[in-house]
């Protein structure tokens, strides 16, 4: 089966107001539509309550975009018909018929919105007969081998067999400008935990030893925001005021961790003073085996 369609899910931004959920909305289709239009992929994007629909023929390689796309849950290859029972029952006959036979199992997965003069458990009985009947498949609702998910929309519905899933958070640029101070690699990953909550990143990199890392970590990430490389002619502090100047910056991401070294309390106390912002160490409470596991996670 070619699909044609993918099904995205957000996950924090439903819980927002109204207003609010509408504008990180946009946000994320404005990343979703950017990312997919400079890697060249043809694309339509539409939305309805709680779901971004993507009508592309390049279904393999969106998702390796989508995936790296902060504030997507999960995608799904789907197909979309008309709501009829007699139409839905046939589609998933077809989408299954060579997957399943009496040495595996199935469950129906069945949500349904909107009014309609059938309930979900009857979509599910009524398929689920059929195909026990066609394929002698069983029925295994709590560790089945396939899932078949049927998500009925008023007048649409949707067939998928699979959810990817995304990297979650937050869509960049939904939160404020943070400067990220780049010395050593995990200050890269600690950029990347507050990317991943939706703040927009200014990079400071204060020495070319990780420029090709982070130049790396940009690209893999779809990130195009900017860096400032150290000026030796300048003076570091004075450099760093006016960047945060400039680019309105909120806050100052750093790669602090205690380890055995408190000395870096005392570092963080004087890079606050020094700015007058939040300084916020995500990887502060991380022993080095998480942050190593982390660095791979992310590739790097």
């Amino acid at each position: 089966m070619e699909y044609k369609l993918l099904i995205i899910r957000y996950g924090e931004i439903a819980l927002k107001a109204k207003y609010t959920r509408k504008y990180f909305e946009n946000i994320l289709i404005k990343n979703i539509r950017k990312n997919l239009n400079e890697s060249k992929i043809k694309n339509n994007l539409t939305r309805e309550w709680g779901r971004i629909y993507l009508n592309t023929d390049n279904i393999i390689d969106s998702i390796k975009i989508l995936q790296k796309i902060f504030g997507i849950v999960s995608m799904s290859p789907s197909i979309r018909i008309k709501t009829d029972v007699r139409i839905i029952s046939d589609k998933v006959i077809t989408l299954t018929k060579n997957k399943l036979s009496k040495n595996n199992s199935f469950a129906l997965r069945v949500k349904r919105v909107g009014k309609h003069n059938f309930t979900s458990q009857d979509i599910a009985r009524k398929i689920g007969s059929e195909i026990v009947s066609k394929t002698r498949s069983n029925v295994n609702l709590t560790s089945p081998d396939y899932e078949i998910f049927i998500d009925i929309r008023n007048e649409y519905t949707y067939i998928f067999l699979e959810k990817i899933f995304g990297s979650g958070g937050m869509p960049v640029g939904t939160q404020g400008n943070i400067l990220a101070i780049i010395d050593k690699k995990i200050s890269i990953l600690a950029a990347w935990f507050l990317i991943r909550r939706g703040c927009k990143p200014i990079f400071y990199l204060k020495n070319t030893l990780q420029h090709n890392n982070l130049r790396t970590f940009m690209k893999k990430w779809f990130i195009d925001d900017k860096i400032y490389i150290k000026n030796k002619e300048k003076d570091e502090n004075f450099e760093i005021l006016e960047i945060i100047k400039k680019e309105k910056c909120q806050a100052i991401i750093t790669g602090h961790t205690i380890g055995n070294d408190y000395k870096n309390f005392n570092d963080l106390r004087e890079i606050k003073n020094k700015y007058n912002l939040p300084v916020l160490c995500p990887l502060i409470i991380m022993d080095d085996d998480i942050i190593d596991e982390k660095l791979i996670e992310i590739g790097l």
